[in-house]
């Protein structure tokens, strides 16, 4: 599944980075920090090389 916007691609490259042990987990915030903890390493490798030409910078929340 590729990431929907900018900042999904961004969290998850966060995200993995700290799940290969290359970043600090106490660094991580917000949806990097859950991402990290929730999906596996392949999930984020899928998120993190989504191409951004085209993405929004943000998508809009559920709520």
């Amino acid at each position: 599944m590729p990431a929907k916007s900018k900042a999904q691609q961004k969290a998850a490259g966060a995200a993995l980075s700290a799940k290969r042990g290359e970043t600090k987990k106490s660094e991580l915030r917000g949806a990097s920090k859950s991402m990290e903890k929730s999906m596996s390493e392949k999930q984020l490798e899928e998120f993190a090389s989504t191409k951004r030409k085209g993405k929004p910078e943000h998508v809009a929340g559920r709520h």
